[in-house]
């Protein structure tokens, strides 16, 4: 069995399928956000944190491909890495939600650990960081 045949098999793939949901879900209702119903500076947070979560689900996904083709372009999960990091710091810098800010701590948490996995050469889960990266996309938009 080859290793892509594995992370093919990998529970990892199903939250990356989910983050993609989430994010295409996160896009639509931030399309149709009612602006007339919250002041300018509200939806526009609201906007701005919608947006961020559809930022994170992308890297997440690009994070599970890039270890999909880790043979291929070995940088590209660290760089995948790097862009969620910005994610999780700008949505922290923005968040004075106190439900927000417990959904980012839960995401800096995963990312710190997905990073400590590959500094030890270790092949990450990848699915509790897309559970943290789905409950940012419902503090979002709920």
């Amino acid at each position: 069995m080859s290793p892509h045949t594995l992370l093919e098999d990998s529970p990892m793939q199903q939250p990356l399928s989910i983050n993609r949901t989430t994010a295409l879900a996160v896009a639509a209702l931030a399309l149709v956000l009612p602006l007339s119903a919250v002041s300018c500076s509200a939806a526009e947070k609201a906007l701005s944190c919608a947006n961020t979560a559809v930022q994170v689900s992308t890297h997440v996904a690009q994070l599970g491909a890039a270890f999909d083709h880790a043979d291929q372009d070995p940088a590209a999960a660290g760089q995948a890495l790097q862009n969620l990091k910005g994610d999780v710091d700008r949505l922290g810098r923005n968040s004075n939600d106190a439900d927000l800010g417990r959904a980012v701590t839960d995401l800096r948490t995963q990312v710190d650990s997905v990073q400590k996995a590959l500094d030890d050469n270790r092949t990450p889960d990848l699915g509790p960081l897309g559970s943290a990266a789905g409950r940012v996309s419902t503090v979002c938009t709920g």
